[in-house]
């Protein structure tokens, strides 16, 4: 039996996404605050290696990106490692799959939304705190979700609006810094000293997840095995060089990568005085915007598949009757967001989030064999396949499980409780599908 023929809906999503906005989700599910904050904070440490290590990292990021862009070249329904990892090795791991990505990314959201809340701050401190905090994250959280629930071109018009404003300032920086960039800056003549590895590159990898936000709406996407996996890695390679040039800017404006406290806002004020400090502000508030339009776009669509697999409850799996779309699903996920938003630390939330994110990258990685070995020929011969047998894979899961090992270990405890929570949810969809049968 094929693959896509495991499902049959009585209502579909519409199919309105094509390579413009899969490259819009892909690209600003990855680029958020990181590329505001990650520069200060790498190249004090590591220096002028600082451009390339990101392009170090952008390859290793690839052979991840690679294995996700060849399972989902196998499907077209939406929910992207959900589907891989039920068809691999069964509900239950499919399940756990799709709810540790969806704790990743509501996780993520409502941390996020905190930052947003900061940056505001800096040019108005009554955000900062109490009632004007809560007013920005409301604002944000219910202005998204409803942005969504009416429709996926809406949400997709949104997202094109906030990525306008916070790549263009960013590409500003990058011309206008590009004059100070020298040819020992490029290729410096004393290497720097790296006495450990381990930290810098944990916080970089960190600056290229969320592309796999792209594979979960294949169901909402216009020729989904040719749409997405060119669209994610175009998108990637794009966003390592993106990486390069604005880290490479930094170095050669703030002497010796600053002190460890230095920003982007900083590079602006060198280069265009206090109006480049608004610029940069306003490009960073654009850029977790673009994030969080990210998120509520692609991430309603993972428990509205594990519904329709009847991994969760059939009220998430809900399709509107005017928008077509998961409407529940996008409630749910703007809910629990605002929640955690409003009672959760960044820091808490943002270590969750990265955590479950390689533990799901991992079990997707380990279904690819199982993947090809059950795919008809028809599927086999549309797919787009890895050259190399299993070595790209290998790598993204080496990668992946070291990565995970450095957690610690009130990330480990919080993520085992949201996914107690989730096994429940996942007991209730059982005992209404035996209740269905009966």
């Amino acid at each position: 039996m094929s693959f896509n023929e495991i499902s049959i809906k009585p209502k579909q999503l519409i199919r309105g996404i094509g390579f413009g906005g899969v490259a819009l989700v892909t690209l600003n599910s990855v680029i958020g605050s990181g590329i505001f904050g990650l520069p200060g904070i790498v190249a004090p440490l590591i220096g002028a290696l600082s451009p390339w290590l990101f392009l170090v990292i952008g390859v290793l990021i690839i052979t991840i990106v690679l294995t996700l862009a060849e399972l989902s070249s196998y499907f077209k329904d939406s929910g992207g490692p959900v589907l891989f990892t039920s068809t691999a090795f069964g509900p239950l791991t499919g399940f756990t799959t799709g709810w540790i990505l969806f704790v990743s990314r509501f996780t993520a959201f409502a941390a996020n939304s905190n930052v947003m809340a900061i940056y505001l701050a800096a040019v108005w401190p009554w955000f900062g705190s109490g009632l004007g905090r809560a007013s920005v994250i409301v604002a944000i959280c219910s202005s998204l979700t409803w942005a969504n629930y009416v429709g996926v071109k809406e949400g997709v018009r949104t997202m094109a609006v906030i990525t306008f404003f916070k790549i263009v300032p960013i590409i500003l920086l990058i011309v206008l810094g590009l004059q100070y960039v020298s040819g020992d800056t490029l290729f410096p003549e004393t290497m720097p000293k790296l006495a450990d590895l381990g930290g810098p590159t944990l916080l970089l990898i960190y600056a290229f997840v969320g592309f796999e936000s792209a594979t979960i709406i294949s169901g909402e996407t216009t020729q989904p095995k040719k749409t997405l996996p060119s669209a994610l890695i175009q998108t990637v390679i794009a966003i390592g060089i993106l990486y390069f040039l604005i880290v490479l800017v930094f170095i050669s404006v703030i002497p010796g990568g600053g002190d460890g406290t230095a920003t982007l806002t900083d590079v602006g004020r060198e280069l265009m005085g206090p109006a480049g400090v608004i610029i940069i502000t306003m490009a960073a508030f654009f850029s977790i915007g673009g994030n969080l339009s990210s998120i509520m776009l692609a991430i309603p669509r993972l428990p509205f598949a594990m519904a329709e697999k009847q991994l969760l409850p059939s009220w998430f799996g809900h399709v509107h009757e005017k928008y077509s779309t998961p409407s529940n699903s996008i409630l749910f996920l703007g809910g629990i967001g605002l929640i955690f938003a409003l009672t959760g630390t960044y820091v808490e939330l943002l270590l969750a989030s990265s955590l479950t994110r390689l533990i799901a990258y991992s079990l997707c990685i380990c279904s690819l064999p199982i993947i090809r070995r059950k795919a008809s020929a028809e599927e086999t011969a549309d797919a787009f396949r890895l050259k190399g047998g299993y070595t790209i894979p290998a790598i993204a899961l080496a990668l992946c499980v070291w990565l995970a090992a450095q957690s610690d270990q009130d990330a480990w405890i919080l993520t085992g409780g949201l996914l107690v929570l989730g096994l429940v949810l996942y007991a209730l969809a059982t005992k209404q599908r035996s209740e269905n049968h009966i």
